[in-house]
């Protein structure tokens, strides 16, 4: 009788969680079903989700290689959302595991004093990073961008919380046949936070690809422009066609859509593993 009760329960959830999630993806079917469709049927009342006259050719094939083709920023994008993880995720996870699992003096406090640095607004520092960069001849390049993004002290703490939760005797163990940090960090330690790295590093893609603020400030030439960036300006430019931006916006977010499939088992593994830690 009470299992009974528990499955009812359980089904009531369920079905309230169903009907929530239709809930949120109906601007995003609204938003694909709009990017197939003729101007004209934009609008119609009851809502066509299933597109009566098809457009998608004519309206993805301007937004990839009209006026302004997101080819091109589809690339200057991917390669700097790329970077950036790669670079951040390993300077977060070395940093992370010197924090955890060396001992220095002053170890601690300089910690607290990375960490103290996330209290600062990111638009207090945009000026003196705007003055460096430029006097270091970074400005308008995808090299200053990535740098930007490649450091990151949320990372550093959120993977040093994991690499914590690492049992000392492994680390002793591996010092007592002779390893080093470095193999110990390559061989033993990164392979068992290896979710929580993969987790760090879907998010920090995540991130950088929907930036828009450091990319607007830190870019002048069109040419070096984000999806972010460009979809601005292609808004700007297409604002009263509605099939066109919203091929442009599903244009956009597929990359994301993409990355989270791909790791979304890292993600619950990662997860997983922060729930049991220690």
């Amino acid at each position: 009788m009470n299992k009974t009760k528990i499955d009812f329960k359980k089904l009531i959830i369920t079905i309230i969680t169903f009907f929530c999630s239709i809930a949120f993806l109906l601007p995003f079917i609204w938003m694909l079903s709009t990017s197939f469709k003729i101007e004209a049927d934009v609008f119609n009342f009851p809502i066509q989700w299933l597109p009566e006259r098809w457009n998608a050719a004519s309206n993805y094939k301007e937004v990839w290689f009209g006026d302004y083709p997101f080819y091109l920023y589809y690339w200057n994008s991917i390669k700097v959302a790329v970077l950036t993880t790669l670079v951040s995720c390993t300077v977060s996870s070395l940093a992370a595991y010197g924090f955890s699992k060396v001992r220095f003096p002053a170890g601690k406090w300089l910690f607290f004093i990375v960490l103290a640095t996330y209290m600062v607004p990111p638009q207090a520092s945009l000026v003196p990073q705007f003055l460096l960069f430029r006097s270091m001849g970074l400005f308008d390049s995808h090299l200053g961008l990535i740098l930007l993004g490649s450091f990151s002290v949320l990372g550093t703490f959120m993977l040093r919380q994991f690499f914590m939760g690492i049992h000392t005797d492994l680390i002793e163990a591996a010092k007592i046949d002779g390893a080093g940090h470095w193999k110990i960090f390559w061989i033993i330690a990164l392979p068992i936070v290896r979710p929580a790295v993969a987790t760090y590093a879907i998010l920090r893609f995540i991130w950088t690809w929907n930036d828009y603020q450091n990319p607007l400030i830190f870019l002048r030439t069109d040419s070096l422009y984000t999806i972010q960036l460009a979809m601005q300006k292609f808004t700007t430019i297409n604002g009263e066609f509605y099939t066109l931006m919203m091929a442009a916006a599903v244009s956009a977010i597929l990359p994301l859509l993409i990355v989270f499939i791909i790791g979304q088992k890292q993600v619950i593994e990662g997860i997983a593993l922060g729930g049991v830690k220690g």
